[in-house]
C-alpha cells in the first residue's frame, strides 16, 4: 500500500537533488573563472581546474589598465541606464494603451510585437547595419540606445501588458470621474502599482544590454566601448592572456551582479505576483 507522505518525501528529495545539481552547474563556471583569475598564466595552462598554488593579483591590475576599466564602466552605465529607463517609460505606456483599448488595431499591434520576439538579431544584422550605417556614424552611444529600444520594446511591453491586464479597469474609471486625465491616471495611479514588474523589466533588460557584445561591436568605437567589448582585448591572434581575461570577465560582470542582488527581492516578487494573477 502506497504511503502519500512517503511519496511526498521522495518527491522533495528528487526536487532538492535536481535543484542542487542545477545550482552547481551554474556556479561551477563562475568559480573556475574566479580561481583562474588569481593564477599565473603557466599555472592555468598546467592545471586549469586546480586550486591556485601561486596567488597573484597582477591579472586584475593589468586587466584594469588594458580594459581602461573606468571609462568602459562609465560607458556601460550610461548606455544601460538610459536604454532601460526609456524602455520602461515607453513600454509601460504602450502596454497600458494596448491593455485598456480593445479594438482590432491594438490586438493586431500586440500580436505583431509578440511575433517579433522570435526573430533573432543575427537574422537582421546585415540589412539592419546597411540601412542605419549613416545614422550610426553621427553619435554611437545615442544610436545604440535607439537600437535597443527597437529590439527590447516587444518583451518589455509583453511583460507589462500581462500585469496591467489584471488591474481592474474600475480604478481608471473612478479616477476619471474625479477629473483625472489618462496621463495622470497612468503615472499617478497605475504605474506605482507596476513596481514588481518594473523591477523585472529593469533586471531582464539590464542583464541583456550590459552583457551584449554583438550589437555594440557593430556600433561603438574604441572610445565608447563597453565592458564586454573591452574584455575582447585579451584574445589576440597569436596568444591569449588567460589570467587577465578571467580577471577582466569578473570585473565586467561584477557591477551587474551587484545590481541584480539589490533588486532580487523585487524581481522574485514580480514573477510570483504575475504567476498568481
Amino acid at each position: 500500500m502506497n504511503n502519500p507522505s512517503k511519496r511526498r518525501s521522495i518527491s522533495k528529495k528528487v526536487i532538492f537533488g535536481l535543484g542542487l545539481f542545477l545550482s552547481v552547474s551554474y556556479v561551477a563556471p563562475f568559480l573556475l573563472v574566479l580561481l583562474n583569475s588569481v593564477k599565473p598564466k603557466f599555472d592555468i595552462l598546467a592545471n586549469p581546474l586546480g586550486w591556485p598554488v601561486n596567488f597573484t593579483w597582477d591579472n586584475f591590475q593589468e586587466a584594469l589598465r588594458k580594459m581602461n576599466f573606468f571609462r568602459s564602466l562609465v560607458n556601460s552605465i550610461i548606455i544601460t541606464t538610459f536604454s532601460v529607463s526609456v524602455l520602461i517609460i515607453f513600454s509601460s505606456m504602450l502596454a497600458y494603451y494596448l491593455a485598456r483599448t480593445k479594438n482590432k488595431f491594438t490586438k493586431t499591434t500586440f500580436l505583431i510585437l509578440v511575433a517579433s520576439m522570435i526573430v533573432p538579431f543575427q537574422a537582421l544584422m546585415i540589412p539592419f547595419m546597411s540601412i542605419f550605417a549613416q545614422f550610426v556614424s553621427i553619435n554611437n552611444r545615442i544610436a545604440l540606445i535607439f537600437f535597443y529600444q527597437g529590439f527590447g520594446v516587444a518583451l518589455s511591453t509583453f511583460l507589462y501588458h500581462g500585469f496591467i491586464s489584471k488591474i481592474p479597469a474600475e480604478i481608471d474609471e473612478a479616477a476619471a470621474m474625479d477629473g483625472a486625465n489618462d496621463f495622470t491616471i497612468f503615472w499617478r495611479i497605475v504605474f506605482p502599482m507596476l513596481r514588481p514588474v518594473t523591477a523585472t523589466v529593469a533586471i531582464v533588460n539590464s542583464l541583456w544590454i550590459w552583457n551584449d557584445f554583438l550589437l555594440p561591436r557593430l556600433v561603438l568605437t574604441p572610445e565608447t566601448q563597453t565592458l564586454p567589448l573591452s574584455t575582447y582585448l585579451f584574445y589576440g591572434q597569436y596568444s591569449t592572456q588567460y589570467g587577465q581575461a578571467m580577471a577582466g570577465l569578473l570585473l565586467a560582470v561584477l557591477p551587474i551582479i551587484i545590481f541584480y542582488l539589490v533588486l532580487q527581492r523585487q524581481f522574485i516578487s514580480g514573477i510570483s505576483t504575475g504567476a498568481v494573477k
